[in-house]
C-alpha cells in the first residue's frame, strides 16, 4: 500500500489503463478463462506486462487484490483494511474471484476428445444429457424402493403399495433410455440384465479365476455377464420362463456350451413346454450352427420326453417322423456328410420304426446326386438290414443273417452293380456290395463275372486294361475263395506294381497272408 499523503491537496488518483473488450469465446475452455479474466480483471494486464510494466493504477489493484485471498486481510490493522476496501471499490475489483482454470479439468469424452475443446452448445447439450441420466437414476430408484414394498407386503405400512405391469414395462422403458445416455455419455451400456426389471432380485455370481492362474480365459463381456446370471439361478434351481430366455441367450453366444443345454431342457420338462415348439426352435439353431454336436443330445433328449405322450397315436408319430425327415435333409443339403446328423437320423429311425420305402427313397435320392456318398450308403445299409420287420435283433453289420429274405439281397445286389456302372472308381457301392453279399450269406464268387469286366488282360504288359482298382481288389478275394491262389497273387501284383502304388506295402502284406493259407 503507499504511503499516505500528510499534507496539501490529495494527489489524483492514476486512470487504470483500458482493458480491451474480450472476444466472444468459441469453446467452453475459452469461456471458463474469459470468467476468470472477469473475476480477476487485472491478472492478464500481469501476465502481459509484469508488474513494473503496468501502470501505477494497475498494479495498486492488482497488489490490493491479493489481500482478497481468504485471511489475507486480516493481517492489516483496522485502519489498513478500511483503505484497502476503499481502493478495492474505486477500482472495481470483484470480492470474489474464480480460481485460475487447470490443464483438462474438464475431462475428456468417450472418444477421448477434451471436454474442454467442446463448444458452448456441444458443453450444455452434453449437461442436458447428464442431468437427464441423474433424473432417470432416481426415478429408477423410486420404482426399487415401491416394488420392493409392494413385494414385501407388510399390513403395519400405512399406506398400501402396488407395481403394475405398465409400471414395469415404464421401467423397462427408462433403463433402455439409461443406457442410451450412458453410450452417448461415457461410452458404457447396462447389460441386458440391469436393462429388464425381472432380474432386480437375482445377484449375479462371476467366475472366480485362481489367483495368480497363467491362463485366464477372456470371455467377452456379454458372455461373462451371461454365465455370472445363469450361475445364480442354477444355484437356486430356479426353473422359470426367463431362465428359459437366458439360456437362449446364452446358446447364440456360445451354442457347444453342454451345461446349458443340460439346463434346458431341465426347464423344459419343469415347465411342461410344448416339445414342437422347443423343437421348431432349435431346428433355427441347428441350420445356424451345423457342426455343432451339443444341439443333437438336446433333440434326442426331446424325443425320448415327447414320444412316450405319443406312441398310441400313430398319426402324430407319423407327423413327427416326416416332420424330422424333411429337417434331416435340410440339414443335409448344407453338409451331406455331417457325421452328427447321420448319426441323430440312425437314432430317429429307430425310435420312431421309420423303415419305410419313404426313408429308403430318401437315401436313393441322396445317392442319386452324389453316388459317392458314403454316409448315405452306409445309412442305406442300416436301414435295409437293420429292419426289425425282418431281420435278426443286434445282428453285426459284418456277419451273416438268415432272415434277410432273398428278394431283397438280390435287390441291392443290382442297384450297387448299378451304380458302380455309373463310377467304376468309386468305392462305396464296391463295399456296399460285399456288405450285401456278407448279410446275404451270398458267396463273393456271385459277382464275378460283374467284376471281371472292369479288367482285361490282366499281367498283359501292352494290353492290361483297369477300369477300376476296387474291382481287382474284390477279384483278389473272389479268386482265393474258389482255390485260385495263382490269380489271386497276380490281381495282387498287379495291384502294388501299377494301379494302387500308394498302399503297396498293403497289398504285400496280403500276399503274405495267401502264402500263410
Amino acid at each position: 500500500m503507499p504511503p499516505k499523503n500528510k499534507g496539501g491537496a490529495k494527489a489524483k488518483a492514476p486512470e487504470p489503463a483500458k482493458q480491451e473488450a474480450p472476444s466472444k469465446p468459441q469453446t467452453i475452455r475459452e469461456l471458463e478463462w474469459q470468467w476468470y479474466y472477469e473475476t480477476n480483471p487485472y491478472q492478464k494486464s500481469f501476465e502481459q506486462l509484469g508488474l513494473h510494466g503496468m501502470t501505477p493504477a494497475d498494479r495498486q489493484a492488482y497488489l490490493n487484490q491479493e489481500y482478497l485471498k481468504p485471511g489475507a486481510a486480516k493481517t492489516l490493522s483496522n485502519k489498513a483494511q478500511k483503505e484497502l476496501w476503499k481502493q478495492l471499490n474505486e477500482a472495481n475489483v470483484p470480492i470474489r474471484s474464480l480460481p485460475r482454470p487447470r490443464d483438462h479439468q474438464w475431462g475428456r469424452d468417450k472418444y477421448g476428445r477434451d471436454i474442454g475443446d467442446y463448444t458452448i452448445e456441444e458443453y450444455e447439450a452434453r449437461e442436458a444429457k447428464k442431468v437427464k441420466l441423474l433424473l432417470l437414476l432416481d426415478e429408477s430408484s423410486a420404482f426399487k424402493v415401491k416394488r420392493a414394498k409392494a413385494n414385501e407386503n407388510n399390513p403395519n405400512l400405512e399406506k398400501t403399495y402396488t407395481c403394475t405391469e405398465e409400471d414395469v414395462e415404464a421401467e423397462r422403458a427408462r433403463r433402455k433410455e439409461m443406457s442410451q445416455l450412458q453410450q452417448d455419455l461415457y461410452g458404457t451400456k447396462m447389460d441386458p440384465y440391469e436393462l429388464d426389471p425381472d432380474w432386480d432380485d437375482v445377484v449375479p455370481i462371476p467366475q472366480i479365476e485362481p489367483e495368480g492362474a497363467l491362463a485366464t480365459i477372456a470371455y467377452p463381456d456379454e458372455y461373462a455377464e451371461s454365465m455370472s446370471y445363469l450361475r445364480a439361478v442354477m444355484a437356486a434351481k430356479e426353473y422359470s420362463p426367463r431362465c428359459l430366455r437366458l439360456t437362449e441367450r446364452i446358446i447364440s453366444l456360445n451354442p457347444a456350451h453342454y451345461t446349458v443345454w443340460l439346463y434346458r431342457f431341465a426347464i423344459v420338462q419343469a415347465l411342461n413346454i410344448s416339445i414342437p415348439d422347443e423343437i421348431e426352435w432349435l431346428n433355427e439353431i441347428s441350420l445356424a450352427h451345423i457342426k455343432n454336436y451339443q444341439i443333437w443330445n438336446h433333440r434326442q433328449q426331446l424325443i425320448d420326453h415327447y414320444y412316450p405322450a405319443i406312441v398310441t397315436v400313430p398319426s402324430e408319430v407319423g407327423a413327427l417322423a416326416e416332420s424330422e425327415r424333411r429337417f434331416l435333409e435340410q440339414m443335409l443339403q448344407l453338409d451331406t456328410k455331417n457325421y452328427h446328423v447321420w448319426s441323430y437320423r440312425q437314432y430317429i429311425v429307430r425310435k420312431l420304426g421309420i423303415w419305410n420305402d419313404a426313408e429308403r427313397q430318401s437315401i436313393e435320392t441322396m445317392i442319386h446326386e452324389d453316388v459317392r456318398n458314403n454316409s448315405a450308403w452306409s445309412h442305406r445299409f442300416f436301414i435295409v438290414f437293420s429292419n426289425p420287420a425282418y431281420a435278426t435283433p443286434d445282428s453285426h453289420a459284418t456277419e451273416h443273417d438268415p432272415k434277410i429274405p432273398d428278394d431283397i439281397v438280390d435287390r441291392e445286389i443290382e442297384y450297387a452293380e448299378q451304380k458302380i456302372l455309373l463310377a467304376p472308381q468309386n468305392q462305396s457301392p464296391w463295399n456296399y456290395l460285399r456288405g450285401v453279399l456278407v448279410k446275404g450269406g451270398r458267396k463273393l464268387g456271385t459277382v464275378r463275372e460283374f467284376a471281371e469286366q472292369f479288367v482285361r488282360n490282366l499281367g498283359d504288359a501292352e494290353g492290361e486294361e483297369v477300369r477300376s482298382s476296387h474291382a481287382l481288389d474284390l477279384l483278389a478275394d473272389i479268386y482265393k475263395e474258389a482255390g485260385e491262389l495263382d490269380r489271386a497273387d497276380l490281381v495282387l501284383r498287379r495291384l502294388g506294381n501299377k494301379w494302387d502304388r500308394i498302399r503297396r506295402g498293403y497289398w504285400e502284406y496280403r500276399r503274405k497272408l495267401l502264402k500263410a493259407d
